[in-house]
């Protein structure tokens, strides 16, 4: 998060045929298994490569290094969260806020079920890897479907600071997440973590909105 390294950068080549694509979700899936199973600092392009079952003509197609690897799935991985984010609130527009709330908690750890130690080497990696100009870009991505939630509900407040309560939220939410599946190694009480989520943001909410 305090790195000066340089910010997200996108695939040197743009995959758009079929086989292009793939063999660019093969370098991403096979750095994402890698980096739970040994850790960012030993992975070498070599091992990338042959887990892929590509080669290395293949990854510099697409990437510059194994840094801009790393940053593309940190961004895809987090983009994809923002998404899930943004379904859950067109589907409960014009709700009671708790239930669009609620409703962006279950997405948002129904995400993190299929693979915990994959999203605790990825809170991880973003500490180290993330420029800051990335991390705030994305930060203020996920403020901005906040106030989508908070624009969604039905029974809102007239009064309510809506940019204020989405960077709180927002903190809350990504905060209580990151920090458990770091803190267990990427083995977290979802249940436990659902309660907390819930206790957390209803109880400031019921304070602003």
């Amino acid at each position: 998060m305090t790195s000066t390294r340089a910010p997200a950068a996108a695939p040197r080549r743009k995959p758009r045929q079929s086989r292009a694509r793939h063999t660019s979700q093969a370098l991403q899936e096979a750095f994402v298994r890698l980096l739970v199973e040994k850790g960012y600092a030993a992975i070498t392009i070599r091992e990338i490569v042959a887990v892929a079952g590509t080669g290395l003509g293949s990854f510099y197609e697409y990437f510059a290094s194994k840094d801009d690897l790393a940053r593309v799935c940190l961004h895809l991985r987090s983009k994809a969260l923002l998404l899930d984010m943004r379904a859950a609130v067109t589907a409960y527009a014009g709700r009671p806020l708790r239930e669009i709330v609620d409703a962006v908690i279950d997405a948002q750890l129904d995400a993190h079920r299929e693979q915990p130690l994959a999203w605790g080497a990825h809170y991880l990696l973003e500490r180290h890897l993330s420029s800051p100009e990335a991390y705030r870009k994305m930060y203020d991505r996920f403020v901005a479907e906040w106030v989508g939630v908070l624009d969604a509900a039905g029974d809102l407040a007239a009064d309510c600071p809506k940019k204020e309560a989405a960077r709180v939220c927002q903190t809350i939410i990504y905060g209580l997440v990151a920090h458990t599946h770091i803190g267990t190694g990427g083995r977290p009480d979802l249940q436990a973590l659902s309660r907390q989520l819930r206790g957390a943001l209803h109880g400031y909410l019921a304070g602003v909105a």
